[in-house]
């Protein structure tokens, strides 16, 4: 059985300017895939639990470093519990971890695992994430027995599916937060975000707000607004060294556009000086003048 679904108070009256005194329905829902893992790489959907491949480590470190706003920013952290994604969040949101305490901190939620029923998108058990140095620093206490059953809530017929990205909308509807970023998987994206022909790059990040006019429907649909980082479209991402090269080089140019005006000013600074002893020189051919035409003098 899966879990229940979130309370939605009564829509009447009274009640909906309560539902929304309690909700966030302002808060933005970063929304972000997860990087490159080996099924991708190779095709095989046989790959049980799939992990990151190396370029996939890398975009997601280079997630980490090019969104520094975003690891200020965020509030809460949510991730499916399939290893790719908590790899991905572990890297991608690390600053971000560490100033809202750490590992524990994430939440991980089951209804985002992936769509389909095949190995590579079935989750493993909490005991086996449990035993898994990489994982057991995440709270898991969310995994039920039944998270890798692809079974019930978690079945992946079109029905099933829909069922449960409302329910996370509504989940995330729910939170107090204003910030929330979300690491999940394509398929599963294009179903909570209702763009069935979208396609989401390797840790890529998009904004999203629930639609005004809808947000205390049973549906609360969200709308997209911007992205923060497009990813890796072309399975060739850049190397964390080749992000910070060109962080580097904007620093750089700063320091040289900084330079420029300070020359600048410097320069004008030279100017005043100038015409102030000009004046001072003046003032005192002046103050001669008039003391020599002084018939008391």
């Amino acid at each position: 059985m899966g879990p229940p679904r979130p309370s939605v108070p009564d829509m009447h009256g009274d009640n909906i300017q309560a539902l929304i005194s309690k909700m966030a329905p302002t808060s933005r829902i970063y929304l972000t895939r997860h990087a490159e893992a080996e099924h991708n790489a190779t095709g095989d959907s046989s790959i049980a639990d799939a992990l990151l491949t190396p370029l996939g480590e890398k975009q997601a470190q280079r997630l980490g470093l090019l969104t520094p706003e975003l690891q200020s920013r965020v509030e809460l952290i949510i991730s499916s519990p399939l290893r790719r994604t908590l790899q991905t969040t572990e890297a991608g949101y690390k600053d971000a971890i560490k100033r809202l305490n750490g590992h524990a901190s994430v939440l991980c939620l089951p209804q985002l695992q992936e769509c389909n029923d095949v190995p590579c998108d079935t989750g493993s058990h909490r005991s086996v994430l449990e035993a898994q140095e990489a994982f057991a620093k995440f709270n898991l206490e969310h995994l039920t027995p039944d998270w890798t059953s692809k079974q019930g809530f978690y079945a992946a017929d079109s029905e099933s599916l829909e069922k449960r990205a409302q329910w996370v909308r509504q989940f995330l509807r729910e939170r107090p937060e204003q910030h929330i970023a979300v690491v999940a998987h394509g398929d599963f994206l294009r179903r909570l975000t209702d763009e069935p022909t979208s396609y989401w790059a390797n840790a890529e990040v998009r904004v999203f707000e629930f639609a005004p006019n809808a947000v205390t429907t049973d549906a609360c649909p969200l709308v997209f607004v911007d992205h923060v980082e497009k990813g890796d479209w072309k399975g060739t991402a850049s190397s964390v060294d080749d992000a910070r090269t060109s962080d580097l080089s904007s620093m750089e140019e700063r320091v040289r556009q900084i330079q420029a005006s300070v020359m600048s000013q410097t320069s004008e600074l030279e100017q005043l000086d100038k015409m102030l002893a000009a004046a001072e020189q003046k003032q005192v051919h002046l103050e001669s003048q008039v003391g020599s035409s002084d018939p008391s003098a």
